[in-house]
């Protein structure tokens, strides 16, 4: 799976209008996995209990992990409503997201290139709604070094934009480093050149 980082949801979007007398209510949320997408379902059901469909699609993960993708129709003709929720959430290059589209019926039958325009239509009008912030995928790099290098690690940790989680001063340092993991395997050559490998590299941890 890629280190890139990729965009998510700063905070819930709500889009909500009326077609043909059917009133639809559409939720965006972040959602960082499956179960917690199953939870921001449940919670909108529970929140909506007296509508006719709450129909919803996930993308859990990365935009592009298909593995972590999800979706239902809740009782609207099938493909009429999971599956454009879906393309709309997978097309938006967004992760860790989830839309829950509710609908209120109101007697007038759409036809299914009519669900499908709504459905579809009401994700494609929250997602302009949205605000994102950069998932970035990190490491942890545990790193042992002597007092006299501390200056020369601080300033690499700067120069690759990391961050000291832990310092344990001991005989030696025992530093615990949290990077990109895009950067990780420029970091740590960068340490063992700077410190003419006097730096060693104890673990890297997901």
């Amino acid at each position: 799976m890629s280190d890139q980082p990729y965009l998510i949801p700063k905070q819930m979007a709500v889009f909500e209008e009326e077609i043909k007398k059917s009133r639809f209510i559409t939720y965006l949320a972040h959602t960082p996995g499956v179960e917690a997408a199953k939870q921001f379902v449940a919670e909108i059901k529970a929140k909506h209990a007296d509508a006719r469909h709450n129909c919803w699609g996930f993308v859990a993960g990365r935009p592009e992990d298909s593995m972590l993708w999800g979706f239902s129709d809740d009782g609207e003709p099938s493909g009429t409503a999971g599956k454009p929720i879906l393309a709309q959430l997978s097309g938006s290059q967004v992760g860790e997201m989830t839309a829950v589209v509710t609908r209120y019926s109101g007697g007038i039958k759409l036809g299914t290139g009519g669900l499908v325009k709504a459905y579809g239509g009401g994700v494609q009008q929250a997602l302009k709604l949205l605000e994102t912030v950069e998932r970035k995928v990190t490491i942890v790099v545990q790193l042992e070094l002597d007092y006299a290098l501390m200056g020369t690690i601080e300033a690499l940790i700067a120069e690759f934009e990391g961050q000291q989680v832990k310092a344990d001063f001991g005989v030696a340092i025992q530093l615990d480093v949290e990077l990109e993991k895009r950067h990780q395997a420029d970091f740590i050559r960068s340490v063992v050149n700077k410190s003419g490998g006097k730096v060693t590299v104890v673990k890297n941890t997901q």
